[in-house]
């Protein structure tokens, strides 16, 4: 590497984050099952850190699994359950399930709260939850942070939080979602892929 002029790319130092209280702990329903057969059947949901120049940025996804489709999000100064909870409300605004939905997380203290498992039951969702310590159990939503700090973040350090918010609203909404591909869909876009088996399930029908 060093003959060649080349360096690894290094992240940057994490924010120190206060422990929270674990209250509601779920066994690991979902299993490693990454790959539902329709969508709405299985999402997962995690937060990553941004740094800015006033200082971390916090953001939660929601990810649906059978096309890896962002459907809920949320950006916010703090790292609080109102964080996740705006994320999973975003995405059950948008997708409006009819059947219950299992949705996976770790086992933070904002997922463990009281009022992260009243949400779940009030909108007929069911929780899952990954052991503790093993990150391969949320494989899917840790690739999606790995691809947006690879492919926008990279080693900037943004003047502002709002600057954050607004290129990682772009990169969400306007490239990942509707452009970028992905091998598990065939090298189709998230957006696309759910739009081929809308297709496929109309001409069964």
């Amino acid at each position: 590497m060093k003959r060649e002029g080349i360096q690894s790319q290094r992240g940057y130092r994490k924010p120190r984050l206060k422990g929270g209280v674990e209250n509601i702990i779920v066994s690991n329903k979902l299993a490693r099952e990454f790959n539902p057969h329709a969508p709405n059947q299985s999402w997962v949901t995690d937060i990553t850190y941004i740094k800015t120049h006033e200082s971390w940025l916090y953001l939660a996804v929601v990810v649906d699994l059978f096309s890896r489709r962002v459907i809920g999000w949320s950006m916010k100064s703090r790292i609080t359950k109102e964080l996740v909870l705006d994320a999973l409300l975003m995405a059950i605004w948008r997708r409006s399930p009819i059947d219950k939905v299992l949705v996976h997380s770790d086992q933070g203290s904002q997922y463990t709260s009281h009022d992260w498992n009243k949400f779940l039951k009030q909108h007929g969702l069911e929780s899952s939850m990954s052991r503790r310590g093993n990150c391969h159990d949320n494989a899917v939503a840790e690739s999606f942070f790995q691809l947006l700090k690879r492919e926008r973040i990279k080693r900037k350090i943004y003047t502002t939080r709002e600057e954050a918010r607004m290129d990682i609203f772009e990169y969400i909404e306007m490239f990942y979602n509707i452009k970028r591909r992905h091998g598990s869909n065939n090298q189709l876009s998230p957006v696309e892929y759910e739009k081929q088996y809308e297709i496929k399930l109309k001409s069964v029908y």
